[in-house]
């Protein structure tokens, strides 16, 4: 009988410990966030206007040249 319950709690105390259903959902909720934050990042770069006027710039001189 106290073989029995032992073998019930290793094998519940096993499941618990492989489980990992959890950890994956959380790390891919955790990687979402983050690349929703560099994109904002990003976009805040890219609109400012020292990146637009260089952006401006160089497609007019790109062009602009003489072949």
């Amino acid at each position: 009988m106290v073989h029995n319950i032992f073998r019930v709690i290793v094998a519940r105390v096993t499941v618990l410990a492989s489980d990992e259903a959890g950890m994956s959902t959380v790390e891919y909720a955790i990687g979402t966030i983050a690349a929703a934050a560099f994109g904002a990042i990003l976009y805040t770069v890219v609109t400012g206007d020292s990146i637009v006027s260089a952006l401006t710039n160089i497609i007019g001189r790109a062009l602009n040249t003489k072949v």
